[in-house]
């Protein structure tokens, strides 16, 4: 199946933040004042923007409300730096979780700073994404 643009709505306590943020730190570029690329659409609405309950995934406490993005390893790695040099403070440090196993992948979890939580991953292998 083809790859489309997905709709993502999610709750944020400032907009200049977020575009800082998506923009800047994560070199979302913006589209319509309401629209980042390949995301949509920050919602200003600060009493729904916080921190989610996590649940244990891999020896790891993992946001169960999350989103994000599946990167090649490069670009992965990459941002991984990149973040890392910004001082981006991780929830789940960049690291290879489910290692030798069927779906194995390199995850890092981090906040914006509305408290969304974000995932990025990649495979070596992007046809063990579904893979059970």
């Amino acid at each position: 199946m083809a790859v489309h643009p997905f709709h993502l709505a999610f709750p944020v306590h400032d907009l200049a933040a977020a575009r800082a943020f998506y923009g800047g730190l994560l070199g979302c570029p913006e589209g319509r004042s309401s629209l980042l690329q390949g995301l949509e659409v920050a919602h200003l609405a600060p009493d729904e923007a916080r921190q989610a309950a996590t649940n244990a995934v891999d020896g790891d406490q993992v946001p169960v409300r999350h989103f994000g993005v599946v990167l090649p390893m490069e670009d992965w790695q990459a941002l991984a730096d990149r973040l890392k040099a910004a001082g981006v403070s991780f929830v789940i440090e960049p690291h290879v979780r489910f290692k030798g196993q069927v779906g194995e992948q390199a995850t890092m979890f981090f906040l914006d700073p509305s408290g969304n939580a974000l995932e990025f991953k990649a495979f070596r292998d992007i046809a063990s994404l579904f893979a059970k």
